[in-house]
């Protein structure tokens, strides 16, 4: 028991520097508290003694904020980070090293009992603040979910899940440009400009407008210098010929690039 403790409290000196000493993550990190007291009711649980489990995991919630179902299954090395409003369902598997963040939900879509109704999180995931993670999936090892996000289908290793509904990056282009926002592509507390759907949709199309315009540009050029179709030019509008160019940066500043 005291070696699990003593475990517990090295990851999270480990993963926060905001903590100082084991005496202060001892006494003052209420995720810890939370995940000492439901091994406390999944022994309850699994041997049968279920409401007092329950009566356990209720009086931690009050405690701590931290909202565990007895039934929920959680691996050494869980780092619960801040805490406050938690929850994590009966039929939830939560791997080694994984670290959660404040706000974080991983529940069920289903209302059928005796069914694997909440997810698996496999080793080292990452799940950013106020993230909600809704059914009975597998999230693979090492993947991030940012915060915010609203994830109903499985993630793969190593992935990154971001967005409402949540979109998976995986790609190497993808990442790349996450880490304009965060050097690992990822969030705990905010949500990057890459990941409103709107705003990308508006880039997108300010880039290929000004791609045609370039074309166009290029064809009037192509235009002034045919000799033989002097006639042509002549007919062709002063002010369409001079316009001003097309200036994408500007747009892509109003909408955030």
């Amino acid at each position: 028991m005291f070696a699990r403790l003593r475990s517990d409290v090295q990851c999270i000196l480990d993963r926060d520097p905001a903590a100082r000493t084991a005496w202060e993550v001892l006494t003052c990190y209420p995720g810890l508290h939370a995940l000492v007291l439901h091994r406390r009711a999944h022994w309850c649980w699994t041997h049968g003694f279920k409401w007092l489990a329950r009566f356990i995991s209720h009086t931690t919630r009050w405690l701590t904020g931290i909202e565990i179902h007895p039934g929920a299954r959680i691996a050494a090395c869980v780092f619960i980070d801040h805490g406050m409003g938690v929850v994590i369902g009966e039929t939830a598997e939560i791997g080694p090293g994984c670290t959660i963040y404040h706000g974080v939900t991983l529940g069920g879509t289903s209302l059928y009992k005796g069914t694997k109704r909440h997810p698996t999180l496999g080793s080292n995931v990452v799940v950013g603040a106020g993230a909600q993670v809704l059914g009975g999936f597998t999230v693979g090892d090492g993947a991030k979910i940012g915060s915010n996000a609203v994830v109903t289908k499985p993630v793969p290793p190593g992935a990154t899940a971001v967005g409402n509904p949540a979109r998976i990056i995986q790609a190497e282009t993808d990442a790349r440009r996450e880490e304009l926002a965060s050097k690992m592509g990822f969030s705990a507390y905010g949500v990057t400009q890459n990941d409103d759907p709107l705003s990308q949709a508006l880039r997108g199309l300010i880039d290929n407008a000004s791609v045609q315009d370039q074309q166009i540009a290029l064809l009037w050029q192509a235009i002034e210098k045919i000799s033989v179709v002097q006639h042509t030019r002549d007919c062709v509008p002063e002010e369409a010929v001079r316009r001003e160019p097309f200036e994408a940066g500007k747009l892509n500043d109003l909408v955030g690039k």
